[in-house]
């Protein structure tokens, strides 16, 4: 069975402004713009994976801090802070330690790429470019998301927005 993926969605406007820059960027991506929660969760535990992220939903929005352009060697970032979404992450962690790859079993450093899978030359410009404009700015948490990874692009399985 497909794994899953488990993200969290940001405010219109953040999203947009990610997706935009990610589509210019790295246009070969089959997805837009996200930060991954979890990268591989079996897809034989939908069920309880649907269940503790309706659960994670059911609270307030938060805020994230846009802290920075990251370098990602072959790409570049957007990097984000939010304690609220460590320890969110670090309960969803916890409750499926049993089935977690290696890299979804590490620490949560948030992010969003939008590029990847480039030259270093290319890189570094893109990081250049970036950091050249940036201003740090605040985000909104949305939603969680579930999707189903199909080998390159991904199936949407269900979306939990947080309350207001």
């Amino acid at each position: 069975m497909d794994p899953l993926v488990v993200t969290l969605e940001l405010d219109a406007e953040h999203q947009q402004r990610f997706d935009a820059e990610r589509a210019e960027l790295f246009p070969r991506s089959p997805v837009g713009a996200h930060l991954t929660l979890f990268h591989a969760v079996p897809g034989e535990r939908l069920e309880r994976v649907l269940a503790d992220v309706a659960a994670e939903a059911d609270r307030p929005a938060f805020t994230l801090r846009v802290t920075e352009v990251m370098a990602l060697g072959r790409g570049a970032a957007y990097r984000l802070e939010a304690p609220e979404l460590v320890a969110l992450h670090r309960r969803l962690q916890q409750a499926w330690a049993d089935d977690l790859t290696r890299q979804d079993s590490q620490g949560l450093r948030p992010h969003v790429t939008v590029q990847n899978k480039a030259t270093p030359e290319v890189a570094r410009a893109t990081l250049e470019r970036l950091r050249g404009s940036f201003t740090p700015t605040t985000a909104t948490a949305d939603a969680l998301a579930v999707w189903r990874y199909v080998g390159g692009p991904w199936d949407p399985v269900q979306r939990f927005s947080f309350t207001t």
